[in-house]
């Protein structure tokens, strides 16, 4: 491991995952609210440890390979949570089930064009899906407990957040998806793509020869 403040951030959010579930579990009002400070504290990571790493020149493979996981294990684990202890029922179990499956087709596919040393840069549009991610997630976290917009309580404003992520995750997985399904069609065309063999070159003496 290559010590250094981004690393140490990474390595933070991923302890902090457990504890936002345990405070969760724990079913109270002070629970809530305690579980949204961690969440919030582990949201600012995400974007801190990248910000210093390319700041800093502290960009390191362990880094790289970290902060996916990192992410992933957070968002996972306290969707699977909210369903456990109830913010999330019924239908707004869709969107939740999106992007957890989101997830793991990216992975999937991030390997795949790792393999074929492919990189997928990361849009604006991928960036703007995270952060409405966080924040209704976060409305989740703290349930009724939280603000309200008028007469909208702190899980319908997660709900409706949670939902509009949902709609720009599938939009953002389609990119890994078409890299991936490019690169399949562009090697079937060069299997398929008949073998001319070229004539043999003859020897300089032997054409000075004729």
């Amino acid at each position: 491991m290559e010590a250094n403040l981004p690393n140490a951030l990474t390595l933070s959010r991923i302890l902090a995952t457990p504890v936002v579930c345990l405070l969760l579990f724990h079913g109270t009002n002070l629970g809530s609210w305690l579980a949204l400070g961690v969440w919030i504290y582990a949201c600012v990571t995400d974007f801190l440890d990248g910000w210093l790493a390319r700041t800093w020149q502290q960009q390191s493979t362990f880094g790289r390979m970290l902060d996916p996981i990192a992410d992933k294990l957070l968002v996972s684990s306290v969707l699977l949570v909210l369903v456990g202890v109830d913010r999330l029922s019924g239908a707004a179990i869709f969107p939740a089930a999106i992007i957890l499956c989101r997830e793991i087709l990216v992975s999937g596919l991030r390997e795949f064009l790792a393999q074929l040393q492919v990189r997928v840069p990361v849009t604006q549009l991928s960036k703007w899906k995270t952060t409405l991610q966080m924040v209704a997630i976060g409305f989740l976290v703290v349930g009724d407990t939280g603000p309200t917009i008028g007469s909208i309580g702190s899980v319908q404003i997660g709900l409706y957040g949670l939902w509009a992520a949902a709609v720009l995750t599938l939009v953002t997985g389609y990119d890994y998806l078409r890299a991936s399904l490019n690169y399949v069609a562009a090697d079937r065309r060069a299997a398929d793509r008949p073998f001319v063999a070229k004539p043999p070159i003859e020897p300089a003496d032997a054409r000075k020869a004729r």
